[in-house]
């Protein structure tokens, strides 16, 4: 059972998942850029906005948990799970995740992101 509130735990989940949906557009805008594509650059500002809305929002997430006081360390990684402890204001809990079910996590949030400057249109 855990201590750790639904709103907060979304709040340390973020912090797991947006720095990896970064990674993934950091290396797009490379494989982009080595591309045949005869236009490149609608691609790279999609991409590079995307990225800066989502900087922006790791950045609330990260002064949220300095002020909550809550953290999350990365303790153990094999072939088929992530280790994580989340510290929630003194308490430590241990949380595992399947990693085929962050990296359909962090494909869901780059749809997401990438979809929501589409739609705003």
């Amino acid at each position: 059972m855990t201590r750790i509130p639904e709103d907060d735990r979304d709040i340390l989940e973020k912090a797991i998942y947006l720095p990896m949906v970064l990674i993934v557009l950091n290396r797009d805008i490379a494989v982009v850029k080595n591309s045949p594509f005869k236009l490149k650059k609608p691609y790279l500002d999609l991409i590079e906005a995307t990225m800066k809305e989502i900087q922006r929002e790791l950045s609330e997430v990260k002064v949220y948990m300095k002020k909550n006081k809550l953290q999350v360390i990365e303790t153990k990684r094999d072939d088929a799970f992530t280790m994580y402890m989340f510290i929630y204001k003194g308490y430590e809990e241990n949380h595992n995740y399947f990693n085929p079910r962050i990296r359909n996590k962090v494909q869901e949030l780059m749809e997401e992101y990438l979809l929501k400057k589409h739609l705003s249109q």
